[in-house]
């Protein structure tokens, strides 16, 4: 994405938790014809150790019949887009007139390429630790389903894991417009519930 160096945020954890608590995530890639093809759906991201530091994984799974687990089988890589709270900006927040409107926004966008995980075993573990996640009371009655039934919903999908590669992290809070920034907090914090999510985050970053 188009990242300026004033937006740009080079922090892992950072974006590991925009990842989580955003966690619906829009998975991309190219089809057969070399077009954009994107599903949209809920993963799990974790960090594993490794000897370089720590990896970040992002985990999920296809609808057997979707056709995207075959685009990204075939080794094309994949654009899993995050986004976290947006919101406008009114050129009121400035001292002076000659300004515009603009749209303030929280985004990660991680890049990497597919495995797939096979076996029951590999896919329940997925299964249950999206059942953790969002609703880890459901977890005991999973357990308690017939096994054919769960045999027969897990053959149904397509679980992936995808190390990321590359990250990019964007917190767009008008950084660059120090003179603005009083105002646009005071604004943030007393509307939506997306304009109070980024009036936290100008705290966080300093703003």
């Amino acid at each position: 994405m188009y990242l300026p160096k004033h937006f740009a945020h080079p922090d892992q954890a950072v974006a590991l938790q925009i990842m989580r608590e955003h966690g619906f995530a829009m998975l991309v890639c190219a089809d057969d014809a070399g077009n954009p093809f994107a599903t949209h759906l809920p993963v799990m991201v974790s960090e594993r150790p490794t000897g370089a530091g720590m990896q970040l994984v992002i985990e999920g799974h296809f609808a057997r019949p979707n056709p995207h687990w075959r685009y990204l089988e075939a080794g094309r890589e994949a654009l899993v887009v995050f986004q976290g709270p947006n919101a406008y900006m009114s050129p009121k927040v400035y001292p002076d007139i000659a300004r515009v409107p603009t749209w303030n926004y929280v985004a990660v966008h991680a890049y990497g390429h597919a495995h797939f995980l096979e076996g029951e075993m590999k896919k329940d573990a997925l299964l249950k630790g999206l059942i953790a996640i969002h609703e880890a009371e459901y977890a005991a009655q999973w357990r308690g389903l017939d096994h054919e039934f769960q045999e027969k919903m897990l053959a149904g999908i397509m679980a992936f894991e995808i190390p990321v590669a590359r990250l990019e992290t964007k917190i767009k809070l008008n950084q660059h417009r120090k003179e603005a920034h009083a105002e646009m907090k005071a604004r943030y914090a007393a509307g939506s519930p997306d304009e109070r999510a980024l009036a936290v985050w100008m705290e966080k970053i300093g703003l």
